[in-house]
């Protein structure tokens, strides 16, 4: 049998609407994270990435579409249901470091209280289980200190995976954190997935970070455009060598966006010309006639069809003529 990703969505659409213009925020995105994946969503600001982001936390609806997180039907779930899955089935790394956390409480007692709300750990067992996440967010140093007194870095790591949620969704983790600290918070997040499984979703803008994932999906114009994939291999002198590829991704009708380079370099406008050869599909750019090659071609074709209308009448006066001497 074969297992169900954690993140699936198919051809969602998020249309807002303020002071009477609407503005189309997906446009039919589709997105397959696998259980276990580490995956970073890159995108310019205004592509969708940050509707995405809303719509799998459980904080926005779309208009159409399906999105399931962990088995979890986000069109479908109301009230209760809603709130159990923000509390247990997902956790949430944000720009805004200190988000999570409550202002008076401990480092420690932030988890604490996470753990408790979310209620996915006996009360027996939550000290041990306390203790073995502050040692590997490496906040243990800092567990007794506020919120105040933490680093953007120390504040991102404290609470995120107290629930132990299936699936970790962070929003731009490095937009306000030096070089170093966005490293130690992206080794954090790597550490998780790769120990617990926990499957990851980077939203960012910050291309660098997409060197810590092995996939990579570019949002443009609310539809995923392009997916990059990242190997590691060993070179014949014994070097670990990442290689990485990019694809266009191919939805459902078979529509796909050619990188936005691609397009600049070879100047594609309006219409393309498709070449189907045995292995491959070629484009290349469209050609337009000029208006004045165009309009002597259409002359030609009005002579050619005048001289074939004046032979077929010569032919059938001949055959008239041919049977009236006929007896």
């Amino acid at each position: 049998m074969t297992e169900q990703p954690d993140i699936a969505c198919e051809g969602l659409v998020r249309i807002y609407t303020a002071q009477g213009v609407e503005v189309q925020a997906l446009q039919g995105l589709d997105l397959v994270v696998q259980r276990g994946e580490m995956v970073a969503l890159i995108g310019a600001s205004g592509s969708g990435k940050s509707t995405l982001l809303n719509i799998l936390s459980g904080s926005d609806t779309p208009n159409a579409g399906r999105a399931l997180v962990a088995g979890h039907d986000l069109v479908a779930m109301r009230g209760r249901e809603r709130l159990d899955y923000r509390r247990r089935c997902v956790g949430f790394v944000w720009q805004q470091s200190g988000r999570n956390l409550l202002p008076y409480l401990t480092a420690r007692e932030n988890v604490a209280m996470a753990q408790a709300v979310a209620g996915v750990i006996e009360r027996r067992d939550r000290g041990a289980r306390i203790e073995a996440l502050l040692e590997q967010l490496g906040v243990a140093e800092v567990a007794e200190q506020r919120p105040a007194q933490l680093s953007g870095g120390q504040k991102q790591r404290a609470v995120a995976l107290a629930n132990e949620p299936s699936v970790l969704l962070a929003d731009e983790p490095t937009g306000e954190l030096d070089e170093a600290t966005s490293a130690e918070v992206l080794a954090a997040m790597e550490r998780a997935n790769r120990e617990h499984g926990v499957t990851t979703l980077i939203v960012t803008h910050d291309a660098t970070v997409a060197e810590h994932v092995d996939r990579t999906v570019r949002i443009r114009d609310g539809r995923t455009s392009t997916e990059t994939l990242r190997t590691t291999h060993t070179d014949p002198e014994g070097r670990r060598v990442r290689l990485a590829a990019e694809y266009a991704v191919l939805d459902r009708a078979g529509r796909m966006q050619l990188p936005a380079e691609y397009v600049d370099a070879l100047e594609l406008r309006d219409r393309v010309r498709l070449s189907l050869q045995a292995d491959r599909i070629e484009v290349r750019p469209g050609q337009q006639a000029p208006r004045g090659d165009a309009d002597a071609r259409v002359g030609a074709d009005a002579a050619v069809a005048e001289g074939e209308d004046a032979a077929a009448t010569e032919a059938e006066d001949a055959a008239a003529a041919e049977g009236e001497e006929t007896p």
